[in-house]
């Protein structure tokens, strides 16, 4: 197998404003913030198949050592940043 370069997407994904303030409430009084969980998985979904595609795009198999840096809810919006090496098959030479 062949390691190759270091790929990394990062995605932003807005929050529902409506959605938002709903969650800004929950938080004051407790419980889960579903729609942020929501939003947080949609966005590492995306980013993993986004990271997988631009590793084909570079004419890789595939990608190894995944890492998913801290997702993070920023204002408005949520943050992931993924991070992997692509890497080739070798086939052996006979």
């Amino acid at each position: 197998m062949e390691i190759g370069e270091l790929l990394t997407v990062v995605t932003i994904r807005a929050a529902n404003v409506v959605k938002d303030i709903r969650e800004n409430i929950k938080n004051l009084t407790g419980g889960r913030l579903t729609h942020y969980e929501q939003l947080i998985s949609q966005s590492v979904d995306n980013a993993l198949s986004e990271l997988e595609q631009k590793a084909l795009t570079k004419g890789y198999d595939g990608v190894i050592g995944v890492k998913i840096a801290n997702p993070s809810v920023v204002e408005g919006g949520v943050e992931i940043i993924v991070y992997g090496n692509g890497f080739r098959k070798r086939v052996s030479e006979q």
